[in-house]
């Protein structure tokens, strides 16, 4: 159930695994699937998913929706200044963030959405992390519907390929069933300038870094500049692939698996000489499971390399690491 894209004798390349198996009726077609995730997962950490089954025509919709959000006025989009909602929510401005300690802030500017919950939700009351209403251009009457759509095909994708990594390390296939209940997921929509020709020291997109949760599913498009480290310490091109997301594993997920399962370092340098639009999808998993290592992957004897911890007491330590 994988499809390779062979790379050129000098050129190594991600895995391409098809997920449309994970759906099949077959257990051993499922299992095939999640033999091929068990690889890329221990080996990289990263691969492109194909065969997703997400229309392309809202994938084109989300797109132009985001670069008509970007494109407004400086003021339109700083009346949405993620800085003025608890929940983490809104526009967040050009260098905004610093994903790379000692470097300069990252060259890009983004937008925040996730589920849609009221002042008066008992998580919201409560002040849960990044748990409330969103922010919504009201330039744009299209653009709340269209993220909203993407948001709950995308959640339905991770919560299958959740089903995947169940298999990918031997467990049943409802064994992260809690976890997908209620997640917590953030939508981003972001902007890329080109990269300056006289760069300051270190300036990129974005900086070397993992991410922080369980699984990302990044949507891009066909400027390329998203770049993988490797285990020998080379930096991979993540080239495009028409019609694929690439998928990458969280801290959490390495956590969760004693770092039997990686989360590898990545960057974005936008070296195409034009505007780099992308749209990941962070996948979190529901704030109250406890990420404790699993037994399966602990070698006899040893300890787990981590305590245990929630997934929103994870994410808050990191996101007090990146936005000081």
């Amino acid at each position: 159930m994988t499809q390779n894209t062979p790379p050129s004798p000098t050129e190594r390349a991600l895995p391409l695994i098809s997920v449309a198996g994970l759906n099949a009726q077959d257990p051993q077609v499922r299992a095939q699937v999640g033999h091929a995730l068990k690889v890329a997962c221990r080996d990289m950490g990263f691969f492109y998913c194909v065969d997703h089954g997400i229309p392309a025509n809202l994938i084109a919709k989300v797109f132009a929706q985001s670069r008509q959000f970007f494109a407004l006025p400086e003021a339109a989009k700083q009346a949405l200044n993620k800085n003025q909602s608890f929940c983490q929510r809104g526009y967040e401005p050009l260098r905004d963030q610093t994903l790379e300690a000692g470097t300069p802030p990252d060259l890009k500017e983004g937008f925040y959405s996730g589920p849609e919950k009221p002042l008066t939700d008992p998580d919201v009351v409560a002040r849960r992390f990044n748990q409330g209403p969103n922010q919504w251009p009201p330039e744009l009457p299209e653009f709340r519907l269209v993220m909203e759509q993407y948001r709950q095909a995308m959640t339905t994708l991770a919560e299958t390929l959740m089903r995947g990594m169940a298999l990918s390390l031997d467990l049943p296939e409802n064994h992260f069933e809690a976890f997908c209940r209620n997640p917590l997921t953030t939508l981003r929509l972001l902007h890329y300038p080109p990269q300056p020709a006289r760069p300051l020291p270190g300036e990129k997109g974005a900086g070397a870094h993992t991410d922080f949760g369980g699984l990302t599913l990044l949507l891009q498009d066909n400027s390329g500049g998203l770049q993988v480290r490797m285990a020998d310490g080379e930096w991979l091109d993540a080239t495009p692939v028409p019609g694929s997301f690439i998928i990458n594993l969280g801290d959490m997920i390495a956590r969760w698996t004693n770092n039997r399962y990686r989360s590898t370092l990545h960057r974005v340098i936008n070296t195409s000489g034009h505007e780099r639009y992308s749209v990941p999808f962070f996948y979190t998993g529901n704030p109250d499971q406890v990420i404790d290592c699993l037994a399966g992957c602990v070698p006899a004897g040893e300890a787990p390399l981590w305590p245990p911890v929630t997934v929103e007491e994870h994410l808050r330590t990191m996101y007090a690491r990146t936005y000081g």
